[in-house]
């Protein structure tokens, strides 16, 4: 499961455009939309500190939040935000909404385990293809991350979306192929080998 719900208060902006968001910000807040599940976009303001504490707390696209908009709760996941490209401050942030039975589309990180159960331990690299496999998933259960499990993994090997072992309900985007999430390589000082073969 992802990381615990969190709730923010917002309020419903009435003017949107370039002014109006800058007045927005002057004043400590982000304007940000929420859209989807067939109802017509509202456009809120939110407080700029809450919400860069959220994204700087980890997990922020992949935990479904609740977003007090003048007294009406709103189940959402957070889709996208905007950064200033100087400043790094959070400048904008799309929320879908969700409700329990909504199936989202998220990017998930992925963590690999047992590396010293593997080639590595023994010289192989781990070249990882994918730091994040896109799935689909209930909204009210994303999973943090996905597990590669590298026990066993001999140089050479790939490990492909198959040896993963997905939360029930969670299915990967791309269905056309077991693709790669990761490759166990040998070290590049490994090259004299196939030079002495080729001789």
């Amino acid at each position: 499961m992802s990381h615990s719900s969190y709730e923010l208060k917002a309020e419903a902006r009435e003017r949107v455009g370039k002014g109006s968001s800058r007045e927005l910000r002057r004043n400590g807040l982000i304007p940000a939309v929420i859209y989807g599940d067939k109802q017509a976009p509202i456009a809120i303001s939110l407080n700029t500190n809450e919400v860069t504490k959220r994204i700087h707390a980890g997990g922020f696209m992949t935990t479904v939040a609740t977003i007090d908009v003048n007294g009406e709760k709103i189940s959402v996941l957070p889709k996208d935000y905007q950064l200033d490209p100087v400043r790094d401050f959070t400048m904008h942030v799309d929320f879908l909404r969700v409700s329990a039975d909504s199936k989202v589309t998220v990017e998930v990180p992925v963590h690999f385990i047992n590396e010293d159960k593997s080639a590595i331990k023994i010289g192989g690299v781990l070249n990882v293809v994918r730091h994040e496999v896109e799935l689909h998933c209930p909204a009210n259960d994303i999973p943090e991350f996905i597990t590669v499990d590298l026990t066993g993994a001999k140089i050479g090997d790939s490990l492909h979306i198959s040896h993963v072992k997905l939360p029930a309900g969670v299915t990967p985007v791309i269905t056309d192929r077991d693709f790669t999430i990761a490759t166990i390589v040998a070290p590049a000082g490994g090259l004299a080998e196939e030079g002495e073969a080729e001789a």
